[in-house]
């Protein structure tokens, strides 16, 4: 086998490895027979919750394990294939198997990041807030324009989104919102979204076609379960009601459905309007401002750690990372990664895995620089 290719082939088991220490193959296997075990037992759902756990366990082994063995087969057929063409001088068939290989190890590379989510909370669902900056139409234009890349995002991968508040703004597009974001690592993959988002475009709001600056922020935090406790006191809280300003139908509007918490402390403020149960809104605005609460705490000691600086900044200038330029040029680039886009509708469509690759993979550096330290 030629010397490129076998560099190949050397990264590519060099990611197994890793794999296979991250995953630890024997032990998850073993563990996943006996959740296997444990689903066929009638009394499973008895006790729903608990049932809910086991299988989302149940999957994130089945998906992992079957990565991981997808890989390894692929891997060992191609470098049959790549043996085989050589022996009988195939070049269409050579050729044809190192291009599956070199597609293996972007495979493999996306595998080896996506192992490295191994945050306390990194493999949980995610809230996801987007909150229009100064501007009026335009930055309430923009918020709208980020809440859609995230959805379609989600689609992508096929994972669940359910939109749990929303702020409409005056002429068009939104003040503020807030979805869940269901899927395994939705949370690690999404957290270093968190920040000031820019774009710079003609305004189709603008009479004069004049090049408008708008500014929109994005707060990420986990969904957190039963085995995180978040300590909140009641006197610490100022809770409100009020009439639900959303779609939802008559009887959302017409009462005092939508609830918002304050927590006094810190400041944070989570709202809830999507169900005509005030209850209900009510503890899904409890379980948000948990999840927030729980996501500041992680923020504080990574920053004591790595001496990161506060992401919760003004939505405005000097604070944004990343950028998106529609005009006068097309260019969409991470202020942290230099990571760029030339196809920014691509990006608006929900192509943002490279600017996320990249923020884990800084993230890791960083890590391991602060380590060796």
């Amino acid at each position: 086998m030629r010397a490129e290719l076998q560099a190949v082939v050397n990264d590519i088991e060099g990611s197994l490895a890793l794999l296979r220490r991250h995953f630890d193959v024997d032990q998850s296997t073993l563990r996943l027979d006996e959740l296997n075990a444990l689903v066929e037992d009638p009394d499973l759902w008895n006790d729903p919750d608990s049932a809910q756990t086991l299988m989302r366990e149940r999957t994130r082994l089945e998906d992992s394990l079957g990565a991981y063995h997808e890989l390894t087969t692929a891997l060992s057929d191609a470098v049959e294939l790549i043996e085989m063409a050589e022996a009988e001088g195939d070049d269409d068939t050579l050729a044809a198997a190192e291009a599956d290989l070199k597609a293996l190890k972007s495979r493999a590379d996306g595998l080896e990041l996506e192992a490295l989510l191994s945050g306390e909370a990194d493999s949980n669902d995610c809230y996801l807030e987007v909150n229009a900056g100064a501007g009026g139409t335009e930055a309430q234009d923009w918020a709208r324009m980020l809440l859609r890349m995230y959805v379609r995002w989600a689609d992508r991968r096929k994972f669940k989104t359910e939109l749990l508040e929303e702020s409409a703004g005056e002429e068009a597009g939104i003040k503020s919102t807030t979805l869940v974001i269901r899927g395994h690592n939705a949370y690690g993959w999404l957290k270093s979204e968190q920040g000031v988002h820019r774009l710079v475009r003609i305004s189709p709001y603008d009479s004069q076609a004049r090049r408008h600056t708008s500014f929109a922020s994005v707060s990420v935090s986990p969904v957190i379960d039963d085995t995180i406790t978040v300590e909140i006191e009641d006197k610490d809280l100022r809770i409100d009601t009020y009439r639900a300003s959303g779609a939802g139908g008559q009887h959302v509007n017409r009462t005092d459905s939508a609830v918002r918490i304050t927590h006094v402390p810190t400041g944070i403020v989570v709202q809830c309007q999507n169900d005509r149960s005030q209850h209900k809104n009510r503890a899904t605005a409890f379980d948000m401002l948990r999840a927030r609460l729980y996501e500041r705490e992680l923020k504080m000691k990574e920053e004591a750690a790595q001496a990161l600086a506060d992401e919760k900044t003004d939505i405005g200038w000097g604070h944004q990372i990343r950028s998106y330029v529609l005009q006068p040029y097309q260019m969409v680039k991470d202020l942290r990664t230099n990571v760029e886009s030339g196809n920014p509708q691509a990006v608006l469509d929900g192509a943002i895995d490279p600017f996320l690759e990249a923020a884990l993979a800084a993230k890791v550096e960083t890590t391991a620089s602060a380590d060796s330290a």
